[in-house]
This record gives structure tokens, sequence and C-alpha cells, in this order.
């Protein structure tokens, strides 16, 4: 759960994911990444002294992907969740999600799912109508949502994976499904129920253009991601990290 200035919320949203999954009587943790936030944030999770919740922490604010890949190296559990800090995106049905997992790499929420309940400001609805036909030009990805904020995956997938992001903000969700697709990987995609109160702001738009660029430079002219992975099955060798 990556968090940046979320002390309003966050023991809320620790509290709604503990709901999630203490029904399914599966063992889990919760993997708070706190990045570099100013507003105490770190504080409010220390204080729950919750033993299903674990927090990683850092002074300077790198960003969701970074944050991503910071939390992940600190997971033990056959599944990752990959969720937002402000919960604004719920699965419609978390069990849906771990039996996908039986058979499939990866299982992603997605908005455009017929059965996703979503709430959001019809300019934000039209602006992701404009990246998914950007990703799709650009990246090429079969899917239809590479931006919802509720994932899960084996994290043996992950594990492949991880070693080839470099996208440290806000595109890193669609660097992740880019190399899964490259190796392979079988991804599935459910109903979720979401509700954005809160425009993106134009900074965040015109980063989040600049990743898709750098992705698809990557991908597309220079190769890179295709020549890592050709690289590393060559040298691959599994270690199982999870108990």
């Amino acid at each position: 759960m990556p968090a940046y200035n979320e002390a309003r919320v966050i023991t809320d949203s620790i509290r709604d994911v503990k709901k999630m999954f203490q029904p399914l009587g599966m063992d889990y943790e919760i993997i708070v990444v706190d990045d570099g936030s100013d507003d105490g944030t770190k504080a409010r999770v220390e204080s729950l002294k919750d033993s299903h919740v674990k927090l990683v922490h850092y002074s300077e604010n790198k960003g969701k992907g970074y944050a991503f890949r910071a939390g992940f190296r600190e997971a033990v559990g056959e599944f990752s969740f990959l969720t937002d800090g402000d919960l604004e995106i719920h699965p419609r049905d978390l069990w849906s999600f771990a039996l996908a997992l039986r058979t499939a790499d990866i299982a992603i929420g997605s908005k455009r799912h017929p059965l996703s309940r979503v709430r959001t400001p019809t300019v934000r609805k039209l602006l992701s109508a404009c990246l998914h036909v950007l990703v799709r030009v650009c990246v090429g990805i079969k899917v239809s949502d590479s931006q919802a904020g509720f994932k899960a995956a084996r994290s043996s997938s992950v594990y492949r994976i991880v070693p080839l992001m470099s996208v440290k903000r806000f595109a890193f969700d669609l660097e992740f499904l880019t190399i899964a697709s490259l190796l392979d990987m079988k991804i599935v995609e459910l109903p979720i129920q979401i509700e954005l109160n809160v425009m993106a702001s134009p900074q965040r738009i015109f980063r989040t253009f600049i990743d898709i660029l750098g992705i698809t430079y990557r991908l597309r002219i220079r190769h890179w991601y295709q020549d890592n992975i050709r690289e590393m099955s060559s040298t691959y060798n599994p270690i199982i990290r999870w108990i």
C-alpha cells in the first residue's frame, strides 16, 4: 500500500483492507510504504501497533512506482496485492481475485469491466479514455485499463517483472503490465467499484505522458525490455522467498 501524505485516511484504509482479507481465512500482512510523507503518515501507522501491518519508510518522496518496488522487496507471501493508500478503489469481490490467481499470473481491476461500478467526473472519464487510446497505440498491450489502482499477482511472477522496471512514478502500472505481456504471462481483468472525486493535476498528467513515451521508446525503438528479458532468461535462477 504506497502512501504519500495520507495521514488523514491511512488508518481507515488499513482497517478496510483488513476487513477485505479476514473473511478469506488467509494468512496476510499489509505492507504500508510511506513514500516520504511529511504529514505524520508514518506516525499514524506506527501507532496502530498491529502485527499484521509492516511499515516501510524513507524520507524523500520517490513516486508510487518506486514505493511499489520498495514494498515488494519486503513481501514474503505467495500472492501480492497492490492497493492505493486512499483506497478509492475496491474490488467488487476480493475472493474472485484470489481464485483468478489459481490459473492466472496477474489479476487487475478494470474500470471498463461490464460489472464495475464507476463514479468519477466526466472530465476524468474523458482523460481516461484518451490515455487508453494512447496506451493502445504506443504500447499495444491488450488490457482495457492499465491504470486502475488495484492489482493482484503471484509473487513468483512479480519477482520476474520488478528487476526490469524503471518507471518511478505514475505510469509504473503500464510498465508492469507491458513487461508481463512480453513474458507471456496470463492477465485477467475483474470488476471493481471506484469513486474518484479529485481531478488529476496537470503536472501528473504531463509526467504520466512522459513516462508512457519512455516506455514506448524502450519497447519499440531500443527493444530494451526484450533484450533484458533474453539476458535474464539465459541466467535465470529463481529463488523462492515466500513462506
